[in-house]
């Protein structure tokens, strides 16, 4: 993923911003961030997407929220202790890292 646009609005929030190719037009603010505080934003940026990774993954992962209310309302234990199970399952393939 590109994370310079996020990074230039985190920097100067308000400023207006558009990026052609790789130049980057400032409109608006005379304090325009250096090339080097960009890319740091942008690699914290990155990182913490990176970090967020298992998150995404379960997310795909977990099994339907309706199945587990499903089981609720027919008050099916044997249903809902699977489900319960199955998002176990997903944890343990994608831990917090």
């Amino acid at each position: 993923m590109n994370f310079i646009p996020q990074a230039c609005v985190n920097l100067r929030p308000g400023a207006g911003v558009s990026i052609d190719g790789n130049v980057i037009h400032w409109h608006g603010i005379t304090d325009i961030p250096s090339d080097a505080e960009i890319q740091a934003e942008a690699a914290r940026l990155q990182s913490e997407y990176n970090a967020k990774n298992y998150q995404r993954q379960r997310a795909a992962a977990y099994p339907p929220m309706a199945d587990y209310l499903d089981g609720i309302v027919k008050n099916d234990q044997a249903q809902i202790a699977r489900y319960i199970a199955d998002c176990l399952a997903v944890k343990a393939k994608y831990p917090k890292t």
